[in-house]
């Protein structure tokens, strides 16, 4: 009990043969939090007024506190994995290409991530087949792209 059995796991996931490019998937969304914003400063040390003080932050452009870019990317990562559809069986994270924040993220904004496979590259490696390439737009509760990147994984 509490194992998948092999059907689960081959529904859950897909090797690199079996990813088709072009392939896209929207993750689930989340809404970003007061305290996700305070935990994100504590844990990497950025303590930045426009993430951690209201009155600094409503004399800036932004005129309110907005989340970390970091914050709003590792966010992605984390949506990505939990898209529900067949995903890649992810040996690991391989990197990040082409990252731009686009446009501020408010606490209390709600973001998801649309993924889109563009590129498999074989490679010889002792754990991992090859490596994948999504390019991936996250979007707030109004539809605007607040961040965008290549995300690379690393795939059995």
């Amino acid at each position: 009990m509490g194992e998948d059995s092999s059907a689960e796991r081959d529904a859950a996931t897909a090797s690199f043969e079996e990813l088709d490019v072009g392939h896209r998937v929207t993750t689930p969304s989340r809404t970003v939090t007061e305290a996700d914003v305070t935990n994100f400063a504590g844990v990497s040390g950025d303590f930045n007024p426009i993430h951690t003080s209201e009155t600094e932050a409503a004399e800036s452009d932004f005129g309110e506190r907005v989340a970390h870019g970091a914050l709003v990317f590792s966010m992605t990562t984390g949506l990505a994995r939990r898209a529900g559809d067949r995903r890649a069986d992810v040996v690991a994270f391989y990197g990040v290409d082409r990252l731009r924040f686009r446009a501020p993220v408010r606490l209390g904004d709600t973001i998801r991530a649309g993924l889109e496979l563009v590129e498999k590259e074989e490679r010889e490696h002792p754990t991992a087949n090859g490596v994948v390439r999504y390019e991936a737009e996250v979007l707030n509760q109004r539809d605007e792209v607040v961040l965008s990147c290549e995300l690379l994984s690393l795939v059995k």
